[in-house]
């Protein structure tokens, strides 16, 4: 393994060749004037393009403080910062999205509240430069998680956060395999703090983040954190129940003291159409839950590694 150090900063790449270069002079400027032992890790989410190149280029100019994981293949965002989780060394773990939106001259305000005795470092967008779509829905995804969980995160989008040892540890013991790793840090943090930075115009590419990824994020954000889904539904179909029982009631006693109706034919077929889509609905949501189960039970690997490039002791 190589040797500790009090800072590791791990980026997640997937098709951000255009934004390598400058990401990582900005950021071994911004780290040479820490003054504290650093490295920097780098997963290759199976890139497409020539960013595995690039990568190879930072190793090969800074070896003592670089080291790159390469994915055999597209494992997503998480389970590429959860690799780097794994093998990290530092006392401190920053996570950073290698499209510069999060500036990496933000880093030492984190540092700064990790100093101050905070163990996990959250951090939101100041001035946010995303179209009006992508602002306004995550917006909705805050409050909406804020409703369904537990867990506090002005920006949960922004990944430019700071983690202790401590929580790095258990979330790698964790072994989660669907997971939103700024909310698992916080359900570990005993003292978890947040921060305004800066959030710059994505330079160059665009996003991997499509909305049926956002979706699927959020689908394993809450089913991940909370039965309040499940719960939910299980009272809805108790009120349906009870409101069908009541139906069930009225057209029987019709029937017996009016005799059997010929209208409101097209009611009834309205009433059994929402409830065959309420009853489709809550099958997904366990199946939902269902599918993260049979993830753990498979015993697949979370991800595969063709290399890692890293100097030895």
């Amino acid at each position: 393994m190589p040797k500790a150090v009090e800072l590791s900063v791990v980026i997640p790449v997937y098709n951000e060749a255009e934004n390598l270069s400058p990401l990582f002079q900005r950021l071994i400027k911004t780290l040479d004037k820490i003054n504290q032992s650093y490295e920097v890790i780098f997963t290759n989410d199976g890139s497409a393009d020539t960013s595995l190149d690039c990568l190879k280029e930072f190793y090969k100019s800074r070896p003592d403080v670089v080291r790159i994981i390469d994915f055999h293949g597209n494992f997503g965002q998480h389970m590429a910062i959860m690799a780097a989780f794994e093998r990290s060394c530092g006392k401190t773990v920053v996570t950073l999205d290698a499209d510069l939106q999060n500036p990496p001259e933000e880093i030492p305000k984190l540092l700064k509240k990790i100093a101050q005795g905070h163990d996990c470092v959250g951090s939101y967008r100041a001035n946010r430069q995303d179209s009006f779509f992508r602002t306004h829905v995550s917006r909705f995804v805050n409050w909406f998680r804020e409703t369904t969980t537990d867990i506090k995160m002005r920006d949960q989008g922004c990944m430019l956060r700071a983690y202790s040892r401590q929580i790095i540890d258990q979330i790698v013991k964790s072994e989660e395999r669907s997971t939103f790793i700024p909310a698992l840090a916080y359900k570990f943090s005993s003292n978890p703090t947040e921060v305004e930075v800066k959030h710059d115009a994505r330079a160059a590419g665009v996003s991997t983040y499509n909305l049926y990824r956002l979706i699927r994020l959020n689908f394993d954000l809450i089913t991940g954190f909370s039965l309040l889904p499940l719960q939910i539904f299980t009272l809805f179909g108790m009120l349906v129940s009870a409101l069908s029982g009541l139906l069930v009631a009225y057209m029987l006693l019709r029937r017996l003291i009016i005799g059997p109706e010929a209208e409101g034919l097209f009611t009834l077929f309205a009433i059994l159409i929402f409830l065959v889509s309420v009853a489709i609905m809550g099958i997904g949501i366990i199946g939902e839950y269902l599918g993260r189960i049979f993830q753990t039970l498979s015993q697949r690997p979370r991800y595969v590694i063709r290399q890692i490039m890293e100097k030895k002791k």
